[in-house]
């Protein structure tokens, strides 16, 4: 049991390196549809809206396919889905390595 714990923790690990691999140029092209609710540069222009700037590529990707899958519910998820469902998990790579890269508020 305590093997297939450790075993699990590595390979969500390197699912995490291996999902951020996107390109922060394109992303930058590509977040002009995030504006209106994350601002021009990911800083929440609307208390409702979540500042992306500075945050982990790896967690947002992964954000990002949730929202897409659907598996997010709550809040802002169904505008957040209507958003990223016509997206390659290509542009949601780019969009995450664009706004990572970004310094925090």
């Amino acid at each position: 049991m305590k093997m297939r714990c450790i075993v699990l923790l590595v390979l969500s690990a390197i699912s995490f390196t291996a999902m951020s691999s996107g390109d922060s140029a394109a992303g930058k092209q590509k977040s002009v549809r995030c504006a209106s609710c994350h601002g021009m540069e990911g800083k929440k222009p609307r208390l409702a809206s979540l500042n992306l700037t500075g945050k982990d590529a790896s967690y947002l990707e992964q954000a990002l396919q949730a929202y897409k899958k659907g598996e997010r519910k709550g809040g802002q998820a169904e505008v957040m889905r209507a958003y990223v469902l016509g997206l390659s998990d290509k542009d949601l790579s780019d969009l995450a390595a664009y706004y990572s890269g970004l310094p925090e508020p």
